[in-house]
């Protein structure tokens, strides 16, 4: 059997490890559908050190591969199902992908990216929920053509998660989790699943309501079930939806981001008084400021159960602030986890004392550390030296050591939760023919706390207008995913910079922010 799921399917193997939108499967049959896969995988080719890309939404399939890589040693790549074409095969050849799982729904996006050179290297292409068809097998039919039988020599295999990166291509984060030399047991996952329970309510139900591909989302459901937590998800955001998850499935616990918890909070009053929620043990949030009224309505609501962290791909998790700590001290984001330490590092390099701002260096006393993969140069300017890294923070501790967030990395726009760095953007429309120059900004959303503004310079004889904007709206919808392109186009005669040539972007943002609480 499966190292991470033989004790779950032995133990109790009718009851549920998994529901999606279109089925439930109990741990027997998942146990038995991941040793499947490792055995097909094994047959198309697939060994321990390999590379598997998926770009699917939430769904059962998507954690039986998961787990089957966890358990063959081999490295699985969560891919954005937003992206288009091109983007997905910078990603699949960046990463070295040998085989590739896609969703139905995104079946035709990764097919134009599998025609790509830069794809080469993919030897198998899979297809969820549809007949196979062209170089994509059905995925079902796939694991079903495997033995059922133990896989021998079960390794360690992990995630490499796509950060986005001030150089305009996302990078890959390889720490730890990604993968162990060679021959380590895959029941490592088993004691950092245990030691991840305590905090999520492990060994109970988890509802995930966000997508897989973010590296949270995946932390707070995969991790759990690695302690016998069965998830339950959705593909598509719903909030009433949330709501008869939890209640129905009696779910212990939940992440969310902020844009979640303000749709919540904004469900009519007969919705929100027909939830129970008792069997909630922790809602946990993070990845964005969360508005502190949406927050206390949240508390007010859920009872004491929201806690919010600090963290980043790179990190982890970093920091935890339940809800009691932040009614006392709202606007922080909490104290270091056990096993990291905070360094506020100030300009010439020299640490700091408490509330004294500068940027945030942590380390993690178990030595764990990251690189990006294929980018040593940007592995060298996250680290101030080996194993202590900047998420590109800047902040200070209080005399209680509590974490203050006072900056946040250079440039960079939060939209529902999701990071989006303006270079990728700037680089798309740089390159057009019409465009002399372009800053991208982000401006203030009700909704998703921030959306994308593209500053535009036309080129010499171009006339700004309506029609400007419809061709670079057509030219970003052709090469940037849609959570990326800007919500609105605005026209000037030249951009603010710097006497080394940096756009000064906190002159651009100024206007857009005033008479607001917060800049980010």
């Amino acid at each position: 059997m499966a190292v991470l799921t033989a004790g779950f399917a032995a133990d109790k193997g009718d009851e549920l490890a998994l529901v999606d939108d279109n089925a439930s499967e109990t741990w027997r049959e998942f146990n038995a559908r991941i040793n499947q896969l490792i055995h097909s995988f094994r047959d198309a080719g697939l060994d321990a050190g390999d590379t598997v890309a998926v770009v699917a939404g939430n769904c059962n399939e998507w954690f039986e591969t998961a787990f089957a890589c966890a358990n063959a040693g081999i490295v699985f790549v969560p891919v954005n199902w937003h992206l288009v074409a091109s983007e997905l095969a910078y990603i699949i050849g960046d990463s070295g992908s040998k085989a590739i799982v896609a969703d139905h729904r995104f079946v035709d996006e990764v097919a134009k990216a599998l025609e790509d050179d830069r794809s080469s290297a993919v030897e198998l292409a899979l297809v969820i929920g549809a007949p196979g068809s062209g170089r994509f097998q059905n995925f079902d039919e796939f694991v079903s053509a495997g033995s059922a039988e133990e896989p021998a020599e079960q390794s360690f295999g992990g995630p490499m998660f796509y950060t986005s990166g001030t150089t305009g291509h996302p990078k890959g984060v390889r720490s730890s989790l990604t993968q162990m030399p060679p021959g380590v047991d895959p029941s490592v996952w088993q004691l950092i699943g245990a030691g991840f329970s305590d905090m999520v309510a492990g060994g109970g139900r988890t509802v995930l309501c966000g997508p897989f591909y973010h590296s949270a989302q995946w932390a707070f459901s995969f991790l759990p079930m690695l302690t016998g937590s069965a998830t339950i998800m959705q593909h598509k955001y719903d909030s009433a939806g949330v709501l008869a998850m939890i209640d129905d499935y009696q779910a212990t616990n939940i992440h969310l981001v902020p844009t979640q918890m303000k749709r919540l909070v904004d469900l009519p009053d007969d919705v929100k008084s027909s939830f129970d929620g008792s069997s909630l043990k922790i809602a946990l949030h993070g990845a964005a400021p969360c508005p502190p009224v949406v927050k206390r309505s949240m508390i007010d609501w859920w009872g004491p159960v929201i806690t919010e962290y600090y963290g980043s791909t790179e990190g982890s998790i970093i920091t935890l602030i339940d809800s009691d700590e932040w009614m006392q001290r709202g606007g922080s984001v909490g104290r270091a986890m056990p096993n990291m330490e905070i360094l506020v590092v100030g300009e010439d390099g020299a640490q700091l004392g408490a509330n004294e701002s500068g940027t945030l260096y942590f380390r993690n006393s178990m030595g764990t550390d990251f690189e990006y993969h294929n980018a040593p140069e940007k592995t060298a300017d996250s680290h101030l030296e080996p194993g202590v890294f900047t998420t590109g923070d800047v902040g200070y501790l209080d005399d209680d050591g509590y974490l203050w967030l006072s900056d946040r990395k250079i440039d960079m726009i939060i939209s529902g939760g999701v990071n989006i760095y303006p270079a990728e953007i700037e680089g798309v429309l740089g390159g057009h023919p019409l465009v002399g120059d372009v800053a991208v900004i982000g401006v203030p959303n009700e909704e998703f706390g921030e959306e994308v503004k593209a500053i535009v310079v036309p080129n010499d004889g171009v006339a700004a207008g309506d029609e400007l904007i419809s061709t670079l709206g057509a030219h970003c919808s052709e090469h940037l995913a849609g959570y990326k392109r800007p919500r609105s186009f605005d026209f000037a005669d030249t951009l603010p910079r710097t006497g080394t040539g940096k756009v000064q972007k906190a002159k651009l943002r100024a206007p857009f922010w005033e008479g607001h609480d917060r800049t980010i």
